[in-house]
């Protein structure tokens, strides 16, 4: 076995030791002098063979070097920099100036110095916090290993230093006076003697327990270890006095991080396996990196954060009288989610973040745990003098589980039986020059996702083709009648597939092209149809034959059907065995989601809930409904939750934890793609965007967070070229406002978007779809055409052309450059504005280069 392999067998078997005994190669008794060896050779500098020094990084060791970054760590505080050669940009783990900090106090303090955070429960579920620094570097407690191209740093938290329960609670005279008092000099008697009182009548001594403080306890600690009481002392002492006393487990916990460099990118790895905590005190979450590159109250620059269509911090903004910036990526966990709220916020599809500032940038991409992760940002002035962003890791999740006794209810916590079988690893790839940019940024996630197959192929050969136009039909509902006074539940046909003919007819004739349409509410009663194990098409749409017939007339007018199917949701009454077949949550029920009641902006408990799906029956579903849905040849399907939902599945002894349902989701869009079927999606996050051709509900905004300066288009910089995209349907947004519509179509690229019924509104009324108040298409079709023909014929010239450059010329006035060279800048405001040379109308839009 070579030193390098023994030196982290060793490392590795030491760490370990803490939590459990016994760890050994079958070696020999030289192992130890070569870690030693290795250790040395380490603080030396010359763990890697690299030798080279930069002042700005004084101090700190060279590890690893390739052509583009150097990489650097210090030994005292496993503080890691990294050099970027093209531009010599430096960025540093933790701040270097951190020391000066006037503003950073107490725990503040130590967490500028650390680069791992550990939360942690206590034993009654309140959460509680260690960090790399004070809980690890103070005590000397961190170990540095050499690996390929970069090095391993691993921390021990806490220490197990000895308490006042390592001394007994009572001992026997005789005891302490032969085995203790006898072995120790003046000194020692003298320590010991505060620390015990002698009962005279029972002939024990009784531990004073209100003396040992500071230094006594110190003293008298000391002079049970030069006594030379062992731990099998303090158990006979307990067992001959029968002592309520048990000797506590340190809290210790473990965990590491792995620095590699990889081309123009440093990578931060924290294997979960390497994560140790104490059975009493299990880790809720793990950050690292807090302040990777953060920048000072003197340094100009902004924070990238992933939330909806993306959006921008400035640096010391001094918005502290706003919250810190906090979001999961791929949105909540309903199989956790408690909100009785409605939030109306834009979900984070992109597992991306990242800071730009004079000189250089980077982003950071989460390879591994994406689906646990959480972003945070804040800015200077609140906690720290620093600007700063970090992703932070689930990995054990609590609920509360309420208990009823006595007429007295208690709440006590349940945990997650397993850590996530993830781990966290992120990106860190750095860019210079004009690529410090978000457009630069935006650039190269794209790139990334093309290199790592994150993305389908390029779309090409559509030059001067008509912009799509999305339509979302909705077939029938569910809706409450009476016969002679008896409510019952019956099917309400809101638009049959003749219906449907003749609104595309009709739309066609006032020239709108391209037509993609989703169709739901087809299939097993409707809107919320039953669980798809078997596909019956609803028969007062017009059932199989109206459909087969449809899908005929689709394709001799070129419109690309998208029949729409929920997968991961299932509806009260529809045939689902939520025992079997629904998420649990971690108290044990099935996860239950309540309508949301828009007027009191809360979740409507006296409605009948839906039901989460396990992750398990999901593929189920998706399984069987393809054996049945291949028969119509509709050529697509929209998948109403697949693309836009990831939930786990606490069951009991068979847990799918978040990281596990996003391979599941994976796997399952794979076999629909295998079925030779495009996908049109909701909402679209990152997984998923290899499988899709269109995406609805795209994220067209930020969730308008104080503390966020802009708002900006990164999603649709990294998608379009590859996926065609539109927003929320327009009659259903919460702004009608034409113009303003018009023009974030043309900044964002993205096409238009409908949702309409054949009927009459009134047709929903009371009925569980009052979101549906504005449908019919008659009101809206002359408008929509309108709307269509102006978006189009500017985005028609650049039809799948990428977004290369974006830029704020002034407030509400953007200008957007397409891949060709063709540009649109849009005025929203509703005066003339003049920017960039060039006077735009209020509320209006000017174009040029390329071919517009």
């Amino acid at each position: 076995m070579s030193i390098t392999a023994r030196y982290l067998l060793l490392t590795a078997c030491l760490l370990v030791g803490i939590i459990v005994a016994g760890c050994s190669d079958g070696g020999t008794a030289n192992q130890a002098d070569e870690s030693e060896q290795l250790a040395e050779a380490f603080t030396q500098g010359k763990a890697l063979g690299v030798s080279f020094t930069d002042t700005r990084v004084a101090g700190m060791k060279g590890i690893a070097e390739n052509d583009l970054l150097q990489l650097f760590v210090d030994d005292q505080t496993g503080a890691v920099a990294v050099i970027h050669k093209k531009s010599g940009e430096i960025w540093h783990s933790n701040p270097p100036e951190r020391d000066s900090d006037s503003l950073a106090a107490g725990v503040n303090k130590g967490v500028l110095s650390a680069q791992l955070k550990i939360d942690f429960y206590n034993l009654f579920g309140q959460l509680n916090a260690v960090n790399s620094y004070s809980d690890s570097v103070v005590h000397k407690q961190i170990k540095f290993e050499e690996i390929v191209n970069g090095v391993r740093v691993s921390y021990q938290f806490g220490t197990s230093e000895k308490t006042m329960d390592d001394m007994p609670m009572k001992i026997s005279k005789a005891r302490f006076e032969e085995k203790v008092l006898s072995k120790l000099d003046k000194t020692g008697q003298r320590a010991l003697k505060i620390a015990y009182t002698e009962d005279k009548e029972n002939s024990i001594y009784v531990r004073n327990d209100g003396a040992l403080k500071g230094l006594q306890l110190d003293r008298a600690l000391k002079a049970f270890e030069d006594a030379g009481y062992t731990e099998e002392d303090l158990v006979a002492d307990i067992a001959e006095n029968n002592l309520d006393q048990t000797k506590p487990e340190p809290r210790i916990f473990l965990a590491s991080i792995e620095y590699i460099l990889d081309g123009d990118s440093l990578v931060a790895k924290v294997p979960v396996s390497g994560i140790r905590y104490p059975a009493e005190y299990p880790v809720n979450t793990i950050s690292f990196l807090s302040f990777f590159g953060a920048g000072d109250t003197e340094t100009k620059g902004s924070i990238l954060v992933p939330d909806g269509s993306g959006a921008l911090i400035h640096f010391n903004n001094g918005k502290t009288n706003y919250p810190a910036y906090q979001q999961q990526v791929y949105g909540t966990d309903q199989a956790l989610d408690t909100t009785e709220n409605a939030v109306r916020t834009q979900e984070v599809r992109l597992p991306v973040f990242g800071i730009i500032r004079e000189g250089g940038a980077f982003l950071g991409i989460i390879e591994e745990g994406e689906s646990v992760a959480t972003i945070n940002a804040d800015i200077s002035g609140r906690l720290n003098s620093y600007n700063y962003v970090y992703p932070s890791f689930s990995v054990l999740n609590k609920g509360d589980l309420s208990l009823d006794a006595n007429g007295q209810q208690r709440s006590l916590p349940k945990f997650q039986e397993n850590p996530m079988k993830t781990d966290f690893t992120v990106r860190y790839a750095f860019l210079d020059g004009e690529d410090a940019s978000y457009q630069g940024l935006a650039a190269y996630y794209q790139q990334y996702l093309k290199q790592n197959n994150g993305l389908p192929q390029p779309k090409t050969g559509d030059e001067k083709k008509d912009i799509p136009f999305y339509l979302q039909l909705i077939g029938s509902i569910s809706k409450k009648k009476h016969i002679a006074g008896i409510p019952y539940q019956a099917l309400e046909p809101l638009t049959t597939f003749e219906q449907a003919q003749s609104i595309v007819t009709q739309m066609q004739q006032r020239d709108i092209h391209q037509i993609k349409l989703k169709y739901s509410g087809w299939f097993n009663k409707g809107f919320d149809h039953e669980v798809p194990e078997n596909i019956t098409v609803d028969r007062k749409i017009g059932g199989s034959k109206g459909l087969r017939d449809f899908v005929s007339f689709a394709q001799n007018q070129g419109i690309s059907f998208y029949p729409d199917v929920a997968i991961l949701t299932a509806h009260s009454g529809s045939g689902f065995n939520e025992t079997k077949e629904a998420s649990r949550t971690l108290r044990g029920v099935p996860a239950t989601l309540y309508p949301l009641d828009m007027a009191l902006n809360r979740r409507d408990r006296d409605r009948l809930p839906s039901y989460v799906v396990s992750p398990k029956a999901a593929g189920k579903f998706v399984d069987a409904m393809l054996k049945d849905f291949g028969s119509f040849q509709t050529g697509g399907i929209s998948l109403r939750d697949l693309a836009d939902q990831l939930n786990s599945d606490y069951r009991e002894n068979k847990q799918i934890d978040r990281a596990e349902s996003e391979g599941m989701s994976v796997q399952a869009l794979n076999k629909i793609r295998e079925a030779d079927l495009k996908m049109m999606a909701e909402g679209g996050n990152a997984y998923a965007l290899p499988f899709l051709t269109d995406i609805t509900n795209a994220p067209m905004s930020n969730s308008k967070f104080k503390i966020e300066d802009e708002e900006i288009p990164f999603y649709q910089m990294v998608v379009r070229g590859f996926i065609d995209y539109t927003g929320a349907p327009y009659n259903l947004s919460t702004s009608t406002d034409i113009k303003q519509y018009v023009l974030k179509c043309l900044e964002y690229g993205a096409g238009v978007y409908f949702e309409w019924i054949y009927e009459p509104n009134h047709r929903v009324k009371d009925t569980e779809y009052n979101e549906l108040y504005a449908v019919n298409y008659e009101l809206w079709i002359d408008q929509a055409a309108e709307i269509y023909q102006e978006v189009n014929a500017i985005l028609k010239n650049v039809r799948n052309e990428r977004i290369t450059g974006h830029e704020k010329l002034s407030e509400g006035v953007f200008k957007t450059v397409y891949e060709n060279g063709a540009y649109v800048i849009v005025n929203y405001n509703r005066s003339k504005v003049t920017a960039g040379g060039r006077t735009v109308e209020a509320e209006s839009y000017i174009t040029g280069g390329g071919q517009s």
